[in-house]
């Protein structure tokens, strides 16, 4: 009797072990599967931040574009503050996306170039998606300051390729 009962405990553990184990060997196979079906791209350029700017924007007589470098706003209509990020050796173009926050929700929120712009239900975040040239390794984004923008602390975090490659906190403050 007791050799019958081990008989049987064998035959169903090695019945068992046979449909358990098979399992992991499939779900390797679909793993390896997929893996071929979608194969890296090889044309990825490294991204790496070499400076960032942050501040007022000012523009000479020639109509060159420097940052007035300052983490403190003045809340002036027309005022125009923003970032500028260099990308070392980095040629082409640049798809980023910037988020910014702000501590209420302005009056109103717009862009000038049509992007693909969107806010939050609470309206005190956007995020603007741009794809731009960087032929010197260059991206910028400036806001305009506009009636019924709120003092207070903001922030900016820009993204490419959902990686943060920078992020710039100021404040406006009333003039």
């Amino acid at each position: 009797m007791r050799i019958w009962t081990t008989t049987a405990v064998l035959a169903s553990f090695w019945l068992i072990s046979g449909v358990i184990s098979s399992e992991p060997i499939n779900a390797t196979s679909v793993l390896v599967e997929n893996a071929i079906s979608s194969p890296t791209p090889t044309n990825v350029k490294q991204i790496v931040v070499s400076s960032t700017e942050f501040g007022l924007k000012r523009v000479d007589s020639k109509g060159n574009v420097t940052i007035f470098q300052t983490t403190r706003v003045p809340l002036q209509e027309g005022n125009i503050y923003g970032w500028r990020i260099k990308l070392k050796d980095y040629r082409g173009e640049v798809k980023w996306r910037e988020v910014l926050r702000l501590p209420k929700p302005p009056e109103t929120w717009g862009t000038d170039n049509g992007e693909d712009f969107s806010i939050s239900a609470d309206g005190r975040t956007s995020v603007i998606r741009r794809t731009q040239s960087a032929p010197e390794g260059v991206i910028e984004n400036f806001w305009t300051i506009a009636p019924g923008d709120p003092v207070g602390k903001h922030r900016i975090e820009v993204y490419i390729d959902d990686r943060l490659i920078s992020t710039f906190e100021f404040e406006l403050i009333p003039k």
